[in-house]
Formats: C-alpha cells, sequence, structure tokens
C-alpha cells in the first residue's frame, strides 16, 4: 500500500470578519500597521463587495474538489491541508501539522496559473524552509497555464460572452483585456517568467478563439513607491477606447482563480466606471472556482511530480 502523501494547497488568503482586516493588512506590509486612511480605503472596498470576500470559502471548496479528484486519479493517497501566505492557517503552521501527523512527503501548488519568483516561488520557498525543520520532503507544481483544459476554459469564457452579450456585428469593435496581478517591474532584472507568462497565455487562448482584439494589461498594484508593471487595465482602457473608440471591453482576470477582492472591485467596480465614463460596455465572464476543467489542470500537474 503507497504511503499517505500531504497535498499542501496554498493560497493568498483573506480576512474572515472585519475584525481581521488590519492584522491581515499589517502582516501584507511585513509587520507595518497601515495608516487610519489606508485601513479605512480597504474596509470601504470589501464593504463595496458585500463586507467580506468569497475568497475564503472558494478557497477551501477548491482545496476540496482538487484533493477529491486527484484520489480518484493517483495511485497515490492524498491528505489535504491548507497554508495560507496572510493569515491563518499559515503556511509554515500547516507544514507543522502535516510533520505531527507523520505524513513524510508533501506536494503542493498555488492556487496561480503563472509563475513568479515573487509570487508563487515565495509560497514554495515558505514551504520548503519550514519542511526541512522537520525533515520532510517537497515537491512543488510551479504553474499550470499552458494546460489546455485551462485554454478551454477561457475559451469557452469568450465565445459564451461573444454569443449571449454582443452582437456579431460588433466583435470587431471589442477589445478583450487579459490581465494578471501587476508585481514590482525589479522582478524584470531578474528574468522573471511571469509577463511572458501572461502573454503565452493570451496568445494561446487566441489561437483558439480569434475573434475582438486582445491586449494584455496589469492589475490590483501595491502601494508603494517602486514602479510596477502595466499598463494598468484602467488607463489601457481610456487609452484603447481614445486610439480605437471600441464599444465592448471583456476583461479576462485570468491571473486570479476565483471571484475576490481583486475581480469583484477592482474589475466589477473600478473598471466598470472607466467603461461607464466612455460610454462602452463592461463584459466580466464567470471565474474558473471549482469548474472541473480548472481542477483537472492541477490535477494533470500535481500528478507528474
Amino acid at each position: 500500500m503507497a504511503e499517505k502523501k500531504a497535498l499542501l494547497v496554498m493560497a493568498y488568503g483573506t480576512p474572515y470578519k472585519e475584525s481581521d482586516i488590519e492584522p491581515y493588512y499589517t502582516h501584507i506590509r511585513h509587520g507595518r500597521k497601515p495608516s487610519e486612511e489606508a485601513l479605512q480605503d480597504l474596509k470601504d472596498r470589501y464593504e463595496a463587495i458585500g463586507g467580506i470576500s468569497p475568497l475564503a470559502d472558494t478557497t477551501k471548496r477548491q482545496a476540496e474538489a482538487l484533493v477529491k479528484t486527484l484520489n480518484e486519479q493517483s495511485d497515490d493517497e492524498y491528505e489535504l491541508f491548507i497554508g495560507l501566505k496572510h493569515i491563518h492557517p499559515f503556511i509554515e503552521d500547516t507544514v507543522k501539522e502535516i510533520s505531527e501527523a507523520g505524513i513524510k512527503e508533501i506536494h503542493t501548488i498555488v492556487l496561480a496559473p503563472h509563475y513568479s519568483n515573487f509570487s508563487v516561488g515565495s509560497y514554495n520557498k515558505r514551504a520548503a524552509e519550514e519542511a526541512e525543520k522537520y525533515g520532510l520532503t517537497v515537491k512543488s507544481v510551479e504553474a499550470f497555464f499552458q494546460q489546455q483544459p485551462f485554454i478551454d476554459f477561457w475559451v469557452d469564457a469568450l465565445e459564451k460572452t461573444f454569443k449571449e452579450d454582443i452582437p456579431a456585428d460588433e466583435a470587431d469593435q471589442t477589445a478583450i483585456v487579459v490581465s494578471a496581478h501587476s508585481l514590482p517591474e525589479k522582478i524584470k532584472e531578474h528574468n522573471d517568467p511571469y509577463p511572458d507568462q501572461l502573454v503565452a497565455t493570451k496568445d494561446l487562448i487566441k489561437e483558439q478563439f480569434n475573434k475582438g482584439h486582445y491586449f494584455v494589461g496589469w492589475q490590483s498594484e501595491g502601494n508603494t513607491p517602486d514602479p510596477w508593471l502595466g499598463p494598468d487595465v484602467q488607463d489601457l482602457t481610456r487609452d484603447l477606447f481614445n486610439e480605437h473608440g471600441f464599444k465592448h471591453f471583456v476583461y479576462i482576470p485570468l491571473g486570479f482563480v476565483c471571484e475576490h477582492l481583486e475581480v469583484l472591485y477592482d474589475n466589477d467596480y473600478e473598471c466598470k466606471v472607466v467603461t461607464d465614463e466612455i460610454g462602452a460596455v463592461y463584459h466580466r465572464p464567470d471565474m474558473p472556482n471549482t469548474d472541473a476543467r480548472f481542477i483537472q489542470v492541477m490535477v494533470n500537474e500535481l500528478i507528474k511530480l
């Protein structure tokens, strides 16, 4: 009988209730408390999407669907553990829990399709460093954007949007804005693959769905003095309208895997403010969430480990 392995699913994390917002934000800021103004701004954003993000519940449902499908298709037996970057259960605490459960091998995956040393790499590093303390073996998935079911999901989402919401004679007057979470521009100095992977994902989707006009943008950049990857999706929307007069803007935030603050506020509110302002129509298809194709994408990568 195969020895049980740990499946460690890692994600960013989100406040579970309003009183979590300040410590969560402080953790993101490496222990520095936010100003009252910055804290209130974040609270207002959560309030605008209904009070608290659905991310925690969706992460749990994604992880449960993932371990179920993985155990159905793998010769190994996996026990599920969840580790978060900025709120409990923290990655390090979860690795300790795995050790205490007597499991010797951990397979990790981050709920993000593209690899950056600054993002996915940092999750995997935290897990590996903690596992080393207990003599545990760690194998990690680094990216899954190139998996065909992932591309199929977004192609189908675009086909549905164009079929149901965009008149056929206005397809050529439609901008498709593919985006991911911005990161500091300094990652380029280290030949980080993240920006190229987003462009590659856009190209893979375009090969299968060649309607409209594709553009790459970045969103949700942090509030730091350093420059971040651009153009920002809001600026890009205005520029594209001024240059081409597009009637429709379809936002594909494919660097994310579910509805949460960055999608529900940064896209559905902030980008829609811009499209309303310029007189264009805003579209944003559903996110992968627990779609079977998305779950299969991650299973395919985990089985390779």
